[in-house]
């Protein structure tokens, strides 16, 4: 298993920022702008703006807390996929800088290219240091976490292992996420790529069975609630949804692990009210906002913080995102000769 922590993420800086491009986080639905709550007629009221990828279900409840404990602090939001986001941040630095105080990316590469384009970084609250290393650096924090899992239909065995996948048992009827479309599917291809029983001969091998490529892991989750998979790889969210909203769908963390994708959060580095956002970024990690983010259906970072449903003993394995970073055009290309077509 790798973990990377502080002094990784090194990737080639245009790399980095050709793939911040492609990426388009699972889970995310169509972007809005939207204003969180909070009033700005206050007496010495102060405004931040946030630029994130994670889902409304995730943010609105964050920022419904945080402005309650601090009412004059008006938070102002803007949130996309990772594709409209990287596309909002490239029209705000053609146009005179950066417009974000805060900015919420959806998985580490992203936020990376961020960080090398010297638009956020240079700072993480002292809270910081609670979050385990593999989902820090010193230029950002992770604060929430998808989880790689597999989604199977009841009547149809539940993978014990990820190589169950080949199996008999799915075949003709797997989906997998596209990792040129989901930072998730990346990250989970970045991890089977390098896991030393599996490389890019698992997807071959997945092909060979009649495996299907969709775009998102809710894509997957869907497919396999409908009955049109009998399996796939997903996120953990999307697949306890679907079975909390009735769907015949079990759901496995496969060993030797579920595949960690960390959320992290920075601070613009022209951000135009600094000491709101630090504040911001703060309760983000701290337990309180941890508990709200819990709460909302995500899993949080800090220790000891009760999120959604885990699985007790469940194994978790983390990409080396430096890794993949570095490798990324290669692996992919050798990703899509597998499903090309």
């Amino acid at each position: 298993m790798s973990t990377p922590g502080h002094g990784h993420h090194r990737g080639t800086p245009a790399l980095l920022a050709a793939l911040a491009l492609v990426l388009a986080a699972c889970g995310e639905t169509g972007g809005t702008a939207a204003q969180g709550g909070g009033d700005t007629s206050a007496a010495g009221a102060t405004s931040i703006t946030l630029y994130t990828c994670a889902s409304d279900s995730t943010v609105q409840p964050v920022l419904q807390a945080f402005q309650k404990s601090n009412p004059t602090t008006h938070v102002d939001l803007f949130r996309a996929p990772t594709g409209q986001l990287n596309a909002r941040v490239a029209s705000d630095v053609r146009s005179g800088g950066l417009r974000a105080d805060v900015v919420w990316a959806c998985d580490p590469l992203t936020q990376q290219a961020w960080v090398d384009q010297k638009l956020v970084g240079g700072w993480v609250p002292p809270g910081a240091t609670a979050i385990p290393e593999q989902y820090r650096t010193e230029d950002y924090v992770g604060v929430a976490l998808l989880y790689m899992v597999a989604v199977s239909r009841d009547k149809a065995p539940a993978p014990q292992a990820w190589s169950d996948l080949t199996g008999a048992a799915y075949r003709g009827a797997i989906a997998v996420p596209d990792p040129s479309v989901a930072a998730s599917a990346l990250g989970a291809l970045g991890w089977f790529a390098a896991a030393p029983d599996y490389g890019v001969g698992f997807y071959r091998s997945l092909k060979a069975d009649g495996a299907v490529q969709v775009s998102t892991p809710d894509d997957v989750t869907t497919g396999v609630a409908q009955g049109r998979y009998k399996a796939g790889i997903t996120i953990a969210n999307s697949a306890y949804a679907a079975k909390e909203a009735g769907s015949p769908v079990a759901v496995t963390w496969p060993k030797p692990g579920a595949i960690a994708i960390y959320g992290p959060v920075a601070l613009a580095r022209r951000a135009r009210n600094a000491a709101a956002a630090k504040k911001f970024i703060s309760y983000l990690v701290s337990r309180p906002g941890q508990d709200v983010l819990a709460k909302g259906g995500s899993y949080p970072t800090l220790p000891g913080v009760q999120g959604p449903e885990v699985p007790a003993d469940a194994p978790v394995v983390q990409p080396d995102w430096s890794t993949i970073a570095a490798q990324r055009t290669s692996m992919l290309a050798d990703y899509q000769q597998v499903f090309a077509g």
